[in-house]
């Protein structure tokens, strides 16, 4: 798996807005305004998408980043659940997205039948057939894993600047990543178009828009960041 400056980009974005997560839980020791359901569907992306660690080495760059995102996520799913006094921050009231029946389930409807139909698992074992329908299903959740936390900023509208750079900074992973992957098909040699990628890649972008145009918008002002009223 080659590295290109694309791909570094976006992992590096991917490591900043975690940081910048853990600081807020940790420093501030403060959820509000964090969806913790943003990260159980982030860390189910990972749990998921990550099943190669136990069978296939690439690099030792790829492995520690796999086990750090796994990790660094988890703790947080475990800060805002039960440690205080950050789980006493945070609002359950606000992060009401069912993501189980409108993200999870849809998600991995759309893995098997794209699975399914690509023919991706012929001639494939059992085993490696159910890591490409895991990976394939992780692939359309982390399209739709940020929608728990956009729904819950907007319900408080005024943002707390750690919390925005941490959106923003997970937007631009993606953007980054969308550019890595083309970059790919043309100049790695047996890398190929994945167009299911680019949607999901492009669709989880979309998703940013309206923060990012807000967020650049309030550090041009230099004032508080605040988004719209809905209606």
């Amino acid at each position: 798996m080659s590295m290109n400056l694309f791909r570094l980009g976006g992992d590096m974005c991917h490591v900043v807005s975690i940081i910048v997560l853990l600081l807020r839980l940790r420093v501030a020791k403060n959820a509000s305004g964090i969806s913790l359901r943003t990260h159980e569907l982030f860390l189910l992306v990972f749990l998921t998408r990550y099943t190669d660690l136990f069978t296939t080495y690439y690099s030792l760059y790829n492995s520690v980043m796999k086990v750090c995102y796994i990790a660094s996520t988890a703790s947080i799913v475990y800060a805002i659940r039960g440690q205080e006094p950050i789980c006493s921050t945070y609002d359950k009231s606000q992060d009401t997205f069912r993501h189980l029946e409108f993200a999870v389930l849809p998600c991995a409807v759309l893995g098997l039948l794209t699975h399914l139909i690509s023919g991706e698992g012929t001639g494939l074992t059992l085993f490696k057939n159910i890591q490409e329908l895991l990976w394939m299903f992780s692939i359309y959740l982390e399209a739709v894993a940020i929608l728990p936390q956009l729904i819950v900023l907007q319900r408080y509208r005024e943002v707390e600047n750690l919390t925005g750079n941490y959106i923003f900074f997970m937007g631009a992973y993606r953007a980054l990543y969308i550019v890595n992957w083309v970059y790919r098909a043309y100049y790695e040699p047996g890398y190929r178009h994945h167009y299911v990628v680019y949607f999901c890649g492009v669709l989880q972008t979309a998703l940013y828009v309206d923060f990012f145009y807000y967020y650049i918008m309030s550090k041009r002002r230099g004032g508080r960041f605040s988004l719209p009223t809905q209606g």
